[in-house]
């Protein structure tokens, strides 16, 4: 009962903030969501997944994106405007904070089951070998007896 109060407070909210922010707003942000989120995959491949510039790169592709759409807009209708590229950075930024909240979910939890696995297997054995008083060499670790070297 407690959540369904909680997301029914959360919609109205939302729907209320919703309804203030203009429709240009959100469609920047969404397009800063979806180059964003090619730019941390792109910069996740170049750098063989470091989180920084996972995250560097996903606030770079959003703002590439924002600063092409804001010059046409600047050659087309001769207005350039700040807010619709905040926007656009806006929402690569928040790709770029939820791939890293994820990733970082998923390497503890990778890191948990490393612990697990550790735990249960057993690394406290005995190396024992067939004859103690004998000395170990290369013919021995082989498996055939040292006799060989007398025939």
């Amino acid at each position: 009962m407690k959540n369904i109060l909680i997301m029914i407070v959360a919609t109205l909210t939302l729907q209320s903030a919703y309804g203030q922010i203009e429709q240009d707003k959100v469609l920047h942000f969404l397009g800063g969501n979806l180059y964003g989120l090619v730019g941390a995959g792109v910069a996740n491949e170049i750098s063989d997944g470091d989180r920084p510039w996972t995250f560097i790169g996903a606030v770079g592709g959003s703002l590439l994106i924002g600063l092409a759409k804001e010059s046409i807009d600047q050659k087309q209708y001769g207005g350039w405007s700040n807010e619709d590229l905040l926007a656009t950075v806006l929402g690569g930024a928040t790709v770029g904070i939820t791939i890293d909240i994820f990733k970082k979910k998923k390497q503890r939890k990778r890191e948990q089951l490393y612990r697990d696995a550790i735990k249960s297997a057993d690394v406290r054995f005995q190396k024992k070998f067939p004859i103690e008083t004998t000395e170990i060499n290369s013919l021995l670790v082989l498996g055939m007896s040292s006799t060989v070297l007398e025939k």
